[in-house]
């Protein structure tokens, strides 16, 4: 406004170069602008996340609302904060032309020191312990879990999101609207560089997909621990029914379903079935039934156990763990897969009675059904289930198995149980 005006002071008193310091202190002013523009971007993206902490598992804010407001206030924000600076640009004011290449610096260059603080900030939502989940109050207990669980999630489809449609856009509009610059040295460091805050995000986008599915699965294994340590299995009752923890298991995979349905897109099922061994809830299909076992001899039992567990892995030659990908699936799956290996675990460190290794087998048996719905790989799954069975076997005293027709009739009466209960109305 007072450009004009110094310029006229300029021509009758040279001496005081108003000019320079009026140029000088635009430069600051523009400065501060910069940086203030993307401090404040940064914070809206921020309050978008933290709706997740706030409001998750009241009813009042899902995670599809989390994602939504959050890559609009990147996407949309980031090109809003680019149209402010590129009036800079366009302004006639004399003082504004001479300080463009400078604009055009600070532009890029703020624009590179943005995004990699807004990995930063990421990064520290991420942390359990960190300043906004202390705030919430959110550190400890089921609703903390749940929301640090959906967070994490959150961040890590809106890092691909990031790397897959921001930076590119950024980049167009830097390209078209802030060429040139390079007026204050590489000194105050590198300009706008697309390629190293894309590496920065897929990184960072496949940690946060990690930590989701860890998450995930200590709390299945902490249910799954505490269902194997607390009976004696040396002295446990023959199985009259499919024990409960296979209902909180299924539970809990049923929220992780409900969760990745809303951040993250659906894949292609593959792996699927086509014959029928191990394909049925029927026990007919149990490779345990392979070969009838010896109820005299229990050395005979368990070589026949083995035997039919090593037959079938030759055969299948099942790969079990793959790299986790952006799908519901595949996260579902490897958590599934995880949490198997986890209960695998468990099942090794305890000594099982004949009827202790049936109700295993009968809980294993029941969940075949649910979990092949779920999974994208269930050969991997199959394979999984039967090792823990082996497993079970390998740690019991006389490891006969139930009957065919007792292990049809106990899982067909927890199909009828379930069916009633969801016809219940809530």
């Amino acid at each position: 406004v007072i450009w004009n005006d110094v310029l006229l002071l300029d021509e009758v008193l040279q001496e005081a170069a108003l000019s320079n310091h009026s140029l000088e202190a635009a430069k600051v002013v523009v400065m501060s602008y910069v940086k203030s523009a993307f401090s404040h971007l940064l914070q809206d993206i921020s309050d978008s996340l933290l709706k997740v902490l706030k409001k998750e598992g009241m009813g009042e804010y899902s995670l599809e609302g989390a994602l939504d407001a959050s890559t609009k206030a990147v996407l949309q924000g980031g090109m809003n904060i680019l149209l402010e600076f590129r009036k800079l640009l366009d302004h006639d004011s004399g003082v504004l032309v001479r300080l463009r290449e400078l604009t055009i610096d600070l532009v890029q260059e703020g624009i590179q020191d943005f995004f990699r603080q807004l990995e930063d900030h990421f990064l520290l939502l991420s942390g359990r312990n960190s300043s906004a989940f202390k705030y919430h109050g959110l550190v400890e207990g089921a609703q903390g879990d749940k929301a640090f669980a959906g967070l994490v999630l959150v961040l890590a489809q809106l890092s691909a999101f990031i790397e897959q449609t921001v930076i590119p856009k950024i980049t167009e509009e830097i390209a078209t609207s802030f060429s040139g610059g390079s007026v204050r040295g590489y000194e105050y460091g590198p300009a706008f560089v697309p390629g190293e805050i894309c590496r920065k995000f897929r990184s960072a986008g496949e940690k946060f997909l990690h930590l989701y599915v860890n998450v995930r699965t200590q709390r299945i294994s902490f249910l799954l621990k505490k269902r194997f340590t607390t009976p004696n299995w040396v002295k446990h009752k023959e199985p009259r029914e499919v024990h409960m923890f296979v209902d909180l298991f299924l539970q809990e995979l049923e929220a992780i379903g409900t969760e990745v349905k809303q951040i993250l897109p659906q894949g292609k099922r593959k792996h699927r079935r086509t014959d029928s061994n191990g394909s049925t809830v029927s026990s007919r299909s149990n490779p345990l039934r392979e070969e009838k076992l010896s109820r005299t001899n229990t050395q005979k039992a368990r070589s026949q156990l083995l035997e039919t567990h090593l037959a079938k892995l030759f055969k299948q030659k099942v790969e079990i763990f793959t790299k986790v990908e952006y799908t519901q699936e595949s996260v579902v799956t490897t958590i599934v897969k995880l949490s198997l290996k986890s209960l695998q675990e468990f099942v090794r460190l305890q000594t099982f009675n004949r009827s202790g290794f049936q109700q295993v087998q009968l809980d294993i048996q029941f969940l075949r059904i649910p979990l092949r719905e779920i999974v994208e790989d269930e050969a991997a799954i199959d394979f999984l289930l039967d090792e823990v069975i082996v497993a079970t076997a390998e740690r019991c005293l006389d490891p006969i198995p139930l009957e065919p027709p007792i292990l049809d009739r106990l899982i067909q009466a927890k199909l009828a149980k379930s069916k009633e209960q969801n016809a219940i109305p809530s």
